[in-house]
C-alpha cells in the first residue's frame, strides 16, 4: 500500500478533523477509517429497506457513543482484533466535525424509525436513503457531508477534541 494520500484525499480528511495525522499514517488506515461510516450505512440501509424501525433505533446508541467519545464504536473492531493482525497504531481518534456526523445520523435514524413506526413509510425510504448515500459518499471518496456542514458553521480550525 502507498505511504502517501492525494492532496484532495488530505484535504477532505482535514474536514473531517484529522487536521493532525501525518499523511503516511492516514495512507495505511484511510480504509479502516472508513469502516465505521461504512458499518452505519450497512446497518442503516438494512433497515429502511426493511423499513424496520428496530434496526434503525439499534443505531442510535452507536450514534451517541459516537458523539460521546473520540474513538466510534466500530473502530473498536479495528483497534481491538483487525489492528494486532496488521501491526499497526491505533486508528486517530475522531474529531468535533465526524461527531458532529454522528449527531446528524442519530437524529436521521430516530426521525426515519419514527416514520416507519407511524406509517410514514416514503419519509422513512427517503431518509434512510439518504443516510446509505451519506455514508457511501465517504466510504467510496471520503466526502463526509455532515464535517463539511460543521466546518461552514464552526469555522475551519484544527477540531480534533
Amino acid at each position: 500500500m502507498s505511504k502517501t494520500i492525494s492532496a484532495t484525499t488530505r484535504k477532505r480528511l482535514d474536514v473531517q478533523g484529522m487536521c493532525d495525522v501525518d499523511d503516511a499514517t492516514m495512507a495505511s488506515l484511510t480504509p479502516w477509517h472508513r469502516m465505521s461510516f461504512t458499518l452505519c450505512g450497512l446497518i442503516a440501509g438494512v433497515g429502511t429497506v426493511l423499513a424496520s424501525p428496530t434496526i434503525l433505533f439499534a443505531l442510535v446508541p452507536i450514534a451517541v457513543l459516537g458523539i460521546l467519545f473520540p474513538v466510534h464504536p466500530f473502530d473498536l473492531i479495528y483497534n481491538i482484533f483487525i489492528r494486532p493482525l496488521r501491526k499497526t497504531g491505533p486508528l486517530p481518534k475522531r474529531g468535533a466535525p465526524v461527531r458532529f456526523a454522528c449527531a446528524m445520523g442519530g437524529t436521521v435514524l430516530i426521525i426515519a424509525g419514527l416514520c416507519f413506526q407511524n406509517g410514514y413509510n416514503l419519509v422513512g425510504y427517503i431518509l434512510g436513503g439518504m443516510m446509505l448515500f451519506m455514508s457511501s459518499l465517504v466510504t467510496f471518496a471520503d466526502v463526509c457531508v455532515a464535517s463539511y456542514i460543521y466546518q461552514g458553521l464552526f469555522g475551519r480550525k484544527k477540531a480534533t477534541a
